[in-house]
C-alpha cells in the first residue's frame, strides 16, 4: 500500500478493498475513480421502477415551521432568517436549544406498516427515507452519534430498523438518504475551519455511518446529499464507492446517485439528480431522476402548510409523465408529522397517483423514451415505448373526441385502444399518407389525474 493510499484509508473495510483491487486488478472490479466507477452498469431494476416515494422525517419535523422546514436549523441558527428568529422568541423559553426539539421527536403514531401499505398503494416501486440530514440525527442507533439518534433520544426506536422491514414486506425497494456533512458538528467545523485539509470528520463519522447503513440494513439505493462544500477528494468518495461496487454486501443491486462531492452531480456517480426538481428540457444521454415534493415549498412537514401550496393530483401526473418520458424516474417526497402520521392531504394524493398507475401503468413501468418524446397537435402528447408497443398520454381530453397523433406511422397491424377500456379496439384513420392518424375517442372515462392513455401496437 502506498503512503498515498494509507492516507485515505480511514476504515479498514475500505482499506482491505483497496489492497485487494490493487492485488487483483480486472473488468470484474472497479478502481477507486471516476473513468471506472462511472462505467459500472447501473443496476436493471432502477430504470425498470420509475417511480419512487422520498421521505423527510427528523427533528426538524418537530418545529415543522418556514419555508424548506428541514433546514429550520441553520436558518434559525447560522442565518438568523427573520421568520425562524422570531417564531422562536414568541414561542419558546429563552435558553431553548434546537436539540431541546429532539424529545419531543416521540414519534407516537408512526407505523411502519402502514406508512408502506400507502406507499405500496402509491403505485410507487421504491422508497427512500431519511437515515440523517444535515441536522446530524440518525434514524437509526448509529454508534458515532451517541445520544443525537432515534433510539437514544426521542423516539427510542430504530425508525431506518422498523420501516426497512415493512417496505420489503411490499416487495418494495428500500434506499436510504444520507447526509454527508452536517451544520454544527465539531469535527466537520474544523475540517472546515483548515479548508477541508483534516478529515476528521470523515473518517470518524461520514463514512463509519454509510458503512454501518449498508452492513445492517444492506440498501438497494445510496441517495447521497450535503457533499457540495469539499470536493469528492475531502469525502474519499471514490474509495468508499469502490468498496460499495466491489465488496459490500450490496454490491450487485445497490444504486447511487451524483452528489458525491463540489463539481460531481450531474457529471458522476451511478444516475444523475442533478440539481433539486431538475427538469430537462430534452432528452439527457444519461439516467436521471426528478425529486419533487408535493408540499411546493418545503423537504420536511410544515404545520403552516396551505392547500395551494399543495401538488394537486393533475400536477403530479403531468410533471412524472414529463419526467417518464424524457428517461427519467419521477421521486415524490413527503414530509411525514414529527408524531408519525402522514398528513390526510399526502395520503390522498399517493392513493390517487396509484389508481392512476393502476390503469395506466404499463406505459410508464419498465418503458423507455420513443424516437418522438411530445408533440403538440389536438392537445399535448406524451409518448413512452416497451416491447415494440407505443403509448401516447395526452393530459386533457380532445374536443369532438377526435385525437390526431401526428408522429406515429401506421402498418396493416395498428391497433388502438384506450388503457381504461383495454379490450376495446378504437377506430382511427391515416392523418396523411405515410404518417399519423386521427383516432375516434370513445366516452370520457373519469379521471381524477385528468390523464388518459392510447395503445398503440403495430405502429413504428
Amino acid at each position: 500500500m502506498t503512503p498515498e493510499m494509507r492516507a485515505v484509508c480511514f476504515l479498514p473495510v475500505l482499506c482491505l478493498s483497496l489492497v485487494v483491487a490493487g492485488a487483483h486488478a480486472g473488468p470484474a472490479r472497479y478502481t477507486a475513480d471516476w473513468a471506472s466507477l462511472d462505467a459500472r452498469p447501473l443496476p436493471p431494476w432502477f430504470d425498470e421502477a420509475k417511480v419512487g416515494i422520498f421521505v423527510h422525517w427528523g427533528v426538524f419535523s418537530v418545529p415543522g415551521f418556514g419555508r424548506f422546514s428541514e433546514w429550520f436549523w441553520s436558518w434559525w441558527q447560522a442565518a438568523k432568517r427573520a421568520e425562524e428568529v422570531n417564531f422562536m422568541k414568541k414561542y419558546y423559553r429563552p435558553g431553548f436549544e434546537y436539540a431541546d426539539f429532539a424529545h419531543e421527536f416521540r414519534a407516537e403514531f408512526f407505523n411502519a406498516d402502514a406508512w408502506a401499505d400507502i406507499f405500496k398503494a402509491s403505485g410507487a416501486r421504491y422508497v427512500v427515507f431519511t437515515s440523517k440530514h444535515h441536522e446530524g440525527f440518525t434514524n437509526w442507533p448509529s454508534p458515532t452519534s451517541w445520544n443525537w439518534n432515534s433510539m437514544d433520544v426521542g423516539p427510542h426506536r430504530d425508525l431506518v430498523g422498523e420501516l426497512a422491514t415493512a417496505i420489503r414486506k411490499k416487495s418494495l425497494h428500500f434506499g436510504l438518504y444520507h447526509s454527508l456533512y452536517e451544520w454544527f458538528n465539531p469535527l466537520f467545523l474544523a475540517d472546515q475551519a483548515s479548508g477541508f485539509k483534516t478529515q476528521n470528520f470523515v473518517a470518524e463519522k461520514a463514512l463509519p455511518e454509510l458503512v454501518d447503513l449498508i452492513k445492517t440494513y444492506k440498501p438497494d439505493l445510496i441517495w447521497s446529499d450535503g457533499d457540495w462544500e469539499a470536493t469528492d477528494d475531502y469525502w474519499n468518495s471514490t474509495q468508499f464507492l469502490a468498496w460499495l461496487y466491489n465488496d459490500s454486501p450490496i454490491k450487485d443491486v445497490v444504486v447511487t446517485n451524483d452528489r458525491w462531492g463540489k463539481g460531481c452531480y450531474c457529471k458522476h456517480g451511478g444516475y444523475y439528480n442533478c440539481a433539486d426538481r431538475y427538469t430537462p428540457g430534452k432528452l439527457p444521454d444519461h439516467k436521471w431522476e426528478k425529486c419533487q415534493s408535493i408540499d411546493t415549498l418545503s423537504w420536511g412537514y410544515r404545520r403552516n402548510m396551505k392547500l395551494p401550496e399543495v401538488m394537486t393530483l393533475p400536477s403530479i401526473i403531468q410533471d412524472m409523465v414529463y419526467v417518464v418520458a424524457l428517461g427519467g424516474n419521477y421521486l415524490l417526497n413527503i414530509g411525514p408529522m414529527s408524531d408519525g402520521m402522514i398528513a390526510p392531504v399526502f395520503e390522498e394524493r399517493l392513493r390517487g397517483l396509484g389508481g392512476w398507475l393502476g390503469i395506466n401503468g404499463e406505459a410508464i413501468y419498465a418503458s423507455k423514451p420513443w424516437r418522438v418524446q411530445k408533440e403538440n397537435s389536438t392537445l399535448p402528447v406524451w409518448y413512452t415505448a416497451k416491447n415494440g408497443t407505443v403509448y401516447a398520454i395526452f393530459l386533457d381530453w380532445p374536443a369532438k373526441q377526435l385525437l390526431q397523433l401526428p408522429a406515429p406511422k401506421m402498418s396493416g397491424a395498428t391497433t388502438v385502444t384506450l388503457l381504461d377500456y383495454p379490450t376495446m379496439p378504437l377506430k382511427w384513420a391515416p392523418l396523411t399518407p405515410s404518417a399519423g392518424l386521427v383516432v375516434m375517442m370513445p366516452s370520457m372515462p373519469a379521471s381524477p389525474g385528468n390523464a388518459w392513455c392510447l395503445k398503440l401496437e403495430g405502429v413504428v
